[in-house]
Formats: structure tokens, sequence, C-alpha cells
């Protein structure tokens, strides 16, 4: 797992941390069942304090994508362990809304908006209809 930090980002390192772990896991990087590297040892890989990778991991904890266990560490969640609830889909939509407004606002086309969606799809190589 290759994670790569960007310390002048105005995105907080942790919230950097858990979206590539995101990252990995829908491009099949991860697999269910794997366990992440201890907080120490990512946290040292990583030169960042072990309080934001174990923030990281608490936070994917409680999206449902993590079960972190005592002395086993953070293993990555089955697909059927962790099914998309209603609350979920509501901030993904939430989430993506700011930035479709965005795109709108600089005169991106719906048509223009649906193919970025799709290449981001295709990028993390999961399979969309019509790419």
């Amino acid at each position: 797992m290759i994670i790569q930090i960007e310390p002048q980002s105005d995105v907080p390192i942790y919230e950097q941390v858990s979206r590539q772990i995101i990252e990995g896991i829908a491009r099949g990087d991860m697999k269910p069942g794997d366990t992440l590297p201890s907080v120490r040892n990512l946290a040292a890989d990583l030169g960042v304090n072990m309080h934001t990778v174990n923030k990281s991991y608490h936070e994917l904890e409680a999206k449902g994508i993590l079960t972190i266990r005592a002395k086993s560490g953070a293993i990555i969640r089955s697909v059927e362990e962790r099914a998309l609830t209603s609350e979920q889909l509501q901030q993904i939509e939430k989430n993506l809304k700011p930035l479709v407004a965005e795109g709108m606002v600089l005169g991106a086309s719906v048509d223009q908006i649906e193919l970025m969606m799709k290449k981001v799809f295709a990028d993390l190589q999961m399979p969309v209809e019509g790419v």
C-alpha cells in the first residue's frame, strides 16, 4: 500500500490517508480481509503522528469500511459487511453536490460531468455501463 502525503495541501493529513485507503480498496489493491499496517508502522512510514493515522482508521471504521480489533489491527471489511446504507448514499450525494455545482458554474454540461464520473470509475477499475 503506497500512501503519499502532501503536507502543503489544504486537506488534513488524516483525510488524505483515509481517501487513499478508500481508493486502494476501490482499485482492488487491498481486498476484504486484508490487514492494514499498524498505526505505529504506518505513522512511521509516512512521517506523521500516530494520532493522525489512528484518527484515519477510526473514521474508516465509523464509515463501515474497516473493523478495528485489539491485537489484530485494522481489517478491511467484506462487501457484505459494508453494504451501502441510505444514509451513506445521502452523504456521498452531499459530498458530490458542491463539486457538480462548481462544474456547472464553470460551464460544464451534464454530459461532461457524466463523462468525468465514468472516467473516475474507469480509473478506479470499476465496471460502468457504456465505458
